[in-house]
């Protein structure tokens, strides 16, 4: 990785007023910039303005979600930043993800940005707040390491304007702007520590709550564009569990991390990123619900746990579960407990439904795996016993799903009302993942069972007659898991 061109030093270009001084890294090689390298950087240059371009694909959906957001606060000014930045050591930073709700509502995922909702007498103007092209006549597009020559180039305000239906203007300006403000101010923290201190004796941590728990609230149920791409990052994550498929035996040659970086590869070949850790879980790896460490064997005659999604463009990403056997065939005792598993994934899905409330699918399949762990003598019934005192959790331990769209676990801040005690509608998607995990250490089974963790997990849409499984790609029954892998071996 390249060094900037030059050290702190007096002899740098003179930035115009009002500028940034551009800032240096310490001990560079070059002792400075003469005035004839400066003035030969400022020309020769060609003309690079975009000046066909035609808008995002969810403009429109952008626009709309503005407009209900200016619905529900009139009459008060709306800040959402994008974020900015964060180091990963000394002078390199983490890959930038704009913030969800700054991407949901402009399609924007530049860093330093901020949306502005401006109330006027008929709802809000909208100002899309950008860094512009960084600066020729300063020196700034060669001389720092945010020029255009060392990170590559930005939109100019006039082009992000076209792509986004959004007027812009430039964020250097707006603090000041901010600071002057009067009448009531929301905004979206935690992500832009400089809007919230310019903003700091204006807003309050309850109406900024408010906000941020509408914004949540607002993407429970998806439109048209939004399934559309999380069927995509679907799609992208079927071709991605077929990828580790074909490479097992590579992996049990090296370690989780060939399947990690398999399945990395097919989501930063057709998508934007993965959408969370993989969770890459052999053998008794299988039972850590998070396992993202990867770094374990990964050996024939064991189950591999593989929880995966491919992030789109866009940000939305799948989140899709199989527990696979790794030598191609599940064993007698591992073939008992992935069918207890998938028989309570049927029982939730089949639970998916409009009108439905949201807590069925979870207690249609944790009520199968109360049933089976109470037929194999794991646990004292009655089944309601168990239920009621969630005796079955030793075994189950996590939630049976959870809402999908931008965030991999989304609408998290919604209310629970909305959320957790609400009711199914068509347009939602959500996961259905019941498993079974037997710890390695755990005396209170017998010693077949240890060791083994299955989980099963689908992307499910709600439509307006039931359900569809947006992940069907995938095989789900063992018999057709281990026909599915034996064809692609191959």
């Amino acid at each position: 990785m390249s060094e900037e061109l030059t050290p702190e030093n007096p002899e740098m270009p003179e930035a115009p007023e009002g500028d940034e001084p551009i800032k240096q890294r310490k001990n560079g090689l070059y002792p400075g910039v003469s005035d004839e390298l400066a003035e030969n950087m400022k020309s020769g240059w060609a003309d690079t303005e975009l000046h066909d371009l035609r808008p995002i694909a969810q403009a429109a959906e952008t626009a709309a979600r503005r407009a209900a957001l200016s619905a529900r606060f009139p009459g008060e000014r709306i800040v959402v930043p994008a974020g900015n930045l964060k180091t990963r050591s000394n002078d390199t930073e983490y890959a930038f993800r704009a913030s969800v709700e700054y991407a949901y509502l402009t399609g924007n995922q530049t860093e330093d940005g901020v949306l502005v909702l401006e109330p006027t007498a008929d709802g809000h103007r909208s100002t899309l707040y950008l860094l512009p092209r960084s600066n020729r006549e300063n020196g700034e597009f060669w001389l720092s390491g945010d020029g255009e020559l060392w990170v590559g180039r930005r939109h100019s305000l006039a082009e992000a304007a076209k792509l986004h239906g959004i007027p812009t203007a430039d964020v250097r300006e707006l603090t000041d702007r901010l600071r002057g403000a009067s009448g009531p101010v929301r905004v979206v923290r935690g992500y832009d520590a400089g809007v919230e201190e310019a903003l700091t004796d204006k807003v309050t941590a309850e109406r900024d709550d408010e906000l941020k728990t509408f914004l949540s609230e607002a993407r429970i149920v998806k439109d048209a564009f939004e399934i559309g791409e999380l069927q995509k990052a679907v799609d992208s994550t079927v071709r991605g569990f077929e990828d580790v498929v074909k490479v097992l035996d590579k992996a049990e040659a090296t370690s989780e991390r060939y399947i990690e970086g398999t399945f990395f590869l097919r989501a930063r070949v057709e998508g934007n990123d993965i959408g969370y850790g993989s969770i890459c879980a052999a053998g008794p790896h299988a039972c850590t619900l998070h396992w993202v460490r990867n770094d374990g064997p990964v050996r024939s005659g064991d189950l591999l746990l593989l929880d995966a999604g491919v992030e789109t463009h866009t940000y939305y990403t799948a989140d899709v579960t199989r527990t696979l056997p790794i030598n191609g065939t599940y064993s007698e005792i591992q073939r008992k407990i992935y069918d207890a598993v998938y028989a309570a994934q049927e029982a939730g899905i089949a639970a998916v439904k409009p009108g439905a409330k949201y807590r069925d699918f979870h207690d249609a399949s944790q009520r199968v795996l109360a049933e089976k762990l109470v037929e194999w003598g794991l646990v004292e019934g009655p089944v309601e016993r168990v239920l009621e005192l969630g005796l079955q959790r030793r075994w189950t331990l996590h939630g049976t799903g959870h809402m999908l769209g931008m965030d991999v676990h989304d609408c998290a801040v919604a209310r629970t009302e909305t959320y957790v005690d609400g009711t199914l509608e068509p347009g939602m998607v959500l996961t259905v993942e019941p498993g079974l995990y037997f710890q390695a250490d755990d005396l209170t089974v017998p010693e077949e069972y240890r060791g083994i963790g299955v989980r099963i997990e689908d992307d499910i849409l709600v439509t307006e007659d039931g359900n569809r499984n947006m992940s069907s790609g995938l095989p789900r029954r063992a018999d057709e898991v281990e026909a599915w892998m034996a064809r692609l071996k191959g």
